[in-house]
């Protein structure tokens, strides 16, 4: 039950940091919040709060044996698949929330759309953001007795290219524009890059989807092209992470940098963990050959918190951050309390993921390949001495990690509860 609360929450408060930020710059580009703005983003709020609490207690009555009806399991409570839980009901009322969203995002980008010229950039926001509802629907495409390689290849659809692709041309189309609207980036330069990092993102995205597939029956060779094509991915966040640099760099030199410094830290922060757990130990497990010994053992755990938080939730509190610049008096920050949440949150991640995490999945490995891939994962080695003392050995970056979170909730109820005191 708490591991499949542990990668849904995963998921749903990364996906909700990056719309939230679509929602508050779209009108922020367009200098106008749109008639009935407000009603929209509250509906859909207590809509997202409907559906986290709604799924969460059917995922618990389902584990609990509470559904007698499979059926009716299916479709409130536990569908069994790691990262799309959720019954059938709750993936559609979230299917139908991301189109509301849609709706209202685009709505605060109408006056820009509009415009005659130079809105390339503009219309590349808007597609990604159209895409992004859209590509969610894959979730729907399988049903309650589909075959397992199906079900297998449209739930990657979903995991993998839902958040590993469009979200990440999303991203990179935000971040190009809000730079260009901070006078960083000329229109052009920004729209050509986001132009050709969705080429690269896509092209690998899709094609790299399949490197997934391994136990659906996928032809070696349309692996291979997958995770060899799965590499691209990195770069486009790459160049993003390293501008994000670049421009905590020139601090000191014009105050508007000051209130920019913590956004800019958190996109930088995703450079380091785009290039180490998604590029290193992505391409670890990737090939074909390390599939076959070291996919689904604590390798890939690795890769996946690494990538998971240090990208995107990396990413997501970067755009928080953004967020809260303009919600907040950036003026009164409690400086302390990012410090100590940005240290905490990245070496956190790093003892957890380099002190336990691949330790295991190495040794996971070792197993693999020298007996079998049952072996790997048997209750035996599992509950070997060493590899238990591996696991308790994730304890202090846990710890480390928790005291980062906790500053990071602390400093924004400051920085909100002080802002509304000073209004």
């Amino acid at each position: 039950m708490t591991r499949t609360w542990h990668t849904q929450l995963a998921v749903l408060w990364i996906a909700v940091a990056w719309l939230a930020a679509g929602l508050y710059v779209a009108p922020l580009l367009s200098g106008k919040d749109p008639k009935f703005q407000v009603w929209g983003v509250n509906f859909l709020f207590v809509s997202l709060l409907v559906i986290v609490v709604g799924s969460f207690a059917g995922q618990w009555a389902a584990v609990n044996g509470f559904f007698r009806n499979l059926t009716a399991n299916f479709w409130f409570g536990h569908q069994g698949y790691e990262y799309t839980d959720l019954g059938r009901f709750w993936q559609i009322y979230l299917f139908i929330g991301l189109m509301l969203w849609v709706l209202l995002v685009l709505r605060g980008l109408w006056p820009l759309l509009r415009r005659k010229g130079g809105v390339s950039l503009i219309l590349l926001v808007a597609i990604s953001t159209v895409a992004i509802g859209l590509l969610f629907g894959a979730s729907l495409m399988w049903g309650e007795k589909t075959h397992i390689s199906i079900m297998e290849y449209w739930r990657w659809w979903v995991v993998h290219l839902w958040v590993e692709g469009v979200f990440e041309v999303f991203a990179t189309a935000i971040v190009s524009a809000l730079l260009v609207r901070m006078g960083l980036v000329r229109p052009s330069v920004a729209a050509t890059a986001v132009l050709v990092a969705t080429i690269v993102f896509l092209s690998g995205g899709v094609l790299g989807t399949f490197h997934h597939l391994y136990f659906s029956g996928t032809p070696i060779g349309v692996i291979a092209l997958g995770s060899v094509l799965s590499a691209l991915e990195v770069v486009p966040l790459a160049v993003v992470g390293f501008e994000a640099y670049n421009r905590s760099k020139l601090e000191g030199q014009n105050e508007w940098e000051e209130v920019y410094h913590w956004p800019f830290r958190f996109f930088a922060a995703v450079l380091f963990w785009n290039l180490v757990g998604a590029g290193l130990l992505g391409f670890l497990i990737n090939t074909p050959i390390a599939l076959y010994y070291m996919q689904g053992l604590n390798t890939t755990a690795s890769h996946g918190h690494a990538a998971l938080f240090g990208v995107y939730g990396m990413l997501g509190l970067g755009l928080v951050l953004y967020c809260m610049r303009g919600l907040t008096n950036p003026r009164i920050w409690n400086q302390r309390l990012l410090s100590i949440a940005f240290w905490c949150l990245n070496i956190g991640l790093a003892m957890m993921t380099f002190l336990s995490l691949l330790p295991q999945g190495l040794w996971q490995t070792y197993v693999s390949f020298n007996e079998n891939y049952a072996a790997a994962r048997s209750a035996e080695l599992m509950h070997h001495p060493i590899m238990e003392g591996l696991v308790w050995a994730r304890v202090p970056g846990d710890v480390v990690f928790a005291v980062g979170v906790g500053a990071f909730v602390l400093f924004a109820v400051k920085a909100f509860w002080g802002s509304r005191r000073r209004a």
